[in-house]
C-alpha cells in the first residue's frame, strides 16, 4: 500500500468524524469531494471526474462506490477495504448503485448528510442523487464537515507543508535567474514546475498564474506566453506541492528601473502583509484579518485597486483550485486557532497606470504570531 500517513493517523481522522456525526446525528455521510476521501483514507485518484462516493455510517464503517478503472487505485493508495463498483455503459446510473449500496447498508429511512458543496458532485449527478434518495431517507446538506475537521493540521500534516513550502522556495530559485531581459515566460514555468518535480513534489491542483507586462495584472493562469522587456513586470503565483498539501507563494518581480509606482505599491503591499501577520492570532476571526488587509491599503489610497478577499487556507487538494475554505473576506466569523495553514495574498492591480503589484506567503497559525514557512524575505525582486 502506498499510504502517505500511518494507519493510527487515518483512525483518528475517522474518530474526529464519527464525533461530529454523532454531534449532527447521523446515521451515514455520502461523501463526493476527493480531498475529503484523501484525508480520511489516503485514497489518491482524479477519477471524481465521474461519479464516486465514499459512505461512512455512525460505527466508522466505510464503503466506496467507484469505477472499474479505479478500483486498484483504491486498494493501493487507501485504507478502504469495501470497494463496490458501478458499471460504464449505455445510460448508466450510478445514483441508482448508491441507492442500493444505502440499501444494502440498512439505511432505509435514516439520517444521511450528503457533502453537496464539491467538485465532485456536479450539478446533473446531485440531481440524480437527489432523486433516487428523496424518498429513500432523510437527506441533510453535510458540505463542509470534513472540510473543517481538515482545517486543523496534524503534526504529521504539518510536516507535508513545510516540505511543501521548501518546494515552494525552491521553484522561486530555480525562476530567479531565467527573469531578465529577453527571458522567455515558457522556460521559467518549466523551472519552477521542474523544481517541485525533482524535489519530491506534485503537480499542484491549478495551474500556476505567470504574467508579464500588461498580463502582470492578471490574477488567473491564461495561455499563451511573452518574452521579457528590459524594463518589465512578472507576476507569479505557485505553490510547492508535495503529497498534495500545498505552500502557496507570489511575487511581482520587476525587470530593470525600478518606477515610482511601482516602489508605491510594493510597499503598500509590504505594510498590508504586515498587518495581515499582526491580525493572524488567536482571539481574531478571518473576517478580523481581512479587515487588517482593508484598513492598510485604505491608509495607502488603494481600496478600489485592492481585491476583496486576501487569502485562504491551505492543505492537500485536488483539481481544478488548491485555494481552501475559509477565506479571508470581510465578516468572516471563523476564529484563527493554533495549527491551521493559511495563504496571505497581498494583490494590487493599477489598471490606469497597468501597474501590477503582488506580495503572499504561506504561514502556520501558533498560540500566538504565525511562522512564515518561506526561507525568502519579502523584499521587493529586481532582476
Amino acid at each position: 500500500m502506498a499510504l502517505h500517513f500511518e494507519r493510527t493517523e487515518f483512525d483518528a481522522r475517522r474518530d474526529r468524524l464519527v464525533l461530529e456525526m454523532i454531534e449532527r446525528k447521523l446515521d451515514a455521510v455520502v461523501l463526493f469531494a476527493q480531498e475529503s476521501m484523501y484525508w480520511l483514507t489516503g485514497y489518491d485518484t482524479f477519477g471524481f471526474c465521474f461519479f464516486q462516493a465514499l459512505v461512512m455510517k455512525a460505527d466508522g464503517s466505510m464503503v466506496l462506490l467507484t469505477r472499474s478503472a479505479d478500483l486498484r487505485q483504491a486498494r493501493h493508495t487507501s485504507t478502504i477495504d469495501n470497494i463496490v463498483l458501478w458499471t460504464d455503459r449505455a445510460d448508466a446510473n450510478p445514483a441508482v448503485d448508491l441507492r442500493n449500496l444505502l440499501n444494502d447498508l440498512d439505511l432505509l429511512g435514516r439520517r444521511i448528510g450528503v457533502e453537496y458543496d464539491t467538485h465532485g458532485l456536479t450539478a446533473f449527478n446531485g440531481r440524480r442523487v437527489d432523486e433516487q434518495l428523496q424518498t429513500f431517507a432523510q437527506i441533510v446538506d453535510a458540505s463542509g464537515i470534513v472540510g473543517r475537521l481538515r482545517l486543523f493540521k496534524s503534526p504529521a500534516e504539518i510536516r507535508k507543508v513545510e516540505r511543501a513550502a521548501v518546494l515552494a522556495d525552491d521553484a522561486l530559485d530555480a525562476a530567479l535567474p531565467l527573469i531578465k531581459q529577453g527571458g522567455d515566460e515558457g522556460a521559467i514555468l518549466a523551472a519552477m514546475q521542474g523544481a517541485v518535480f525533482a524535489g519530491g513534489g506534485d503537480y499542484p491542483a491549478n495551474e500556476f498564474i505567470i504574467g508579464s507586462g500588461a498580463d502582470a495584472l492578471l490574477c488567473r493562469y491564461k495561455a499563451g506566453r511573452r518574452k521579457l522587456a528590459k524594463n518589465d513586470q512578472l507576476t507569479l503565483e505557485w505553490a510547492g506541492v508535495f503529497h498534495h498539501y500545498h505552500a502557496a507563494m507570489m511575487r511581482t518581480v520587476l525587470t530593470g528601473k525600478v518606477s515610482k509606482r511601482h516602489q508605491e505599491l510594493f510597499d503598500a503591499a509590504k505594510d498590508a502583509l504586515e498587518a495581515v501577520e499582526a491580525a493572524m492570532v488567536p482571539g481574531n476571526t478571518f473576517g478580523d484579518v481581512f479587515d487588517a488587509h482593508a484598513r492598510s491599503m485604505e491608509a495607502n489610497g488603494l481600496t478600489r485597486h485592492r481585491l476583496n478577499a486576501c487569502g485562504y487556507s491551505l492543505g492537500a487538494r485536488f483539481t481544478p483550485s488548491w485555494m481552501d475554505m475559509p477565506m479571508f473576506y470581510q465578516g468572516n466569523p471563523e476564529p484563527i486557532a493554533p495549527d491551521m495553514t493559511l495563504f496571505a495574498h497581498m494583490i494590487i492591480m493599477d489598471s490606469d497606470s497597468e501597474t501590477a503589484m503582488t506580495l503572499g506567503r504561506t504561514y502556520l497559525t501558533t498560540d500566538t504570531k504565525p511562522r512564515p514557512l518561506s526561507r525568502h524575505d519579502l523584499d521587493l525582486i529586481v532582476r
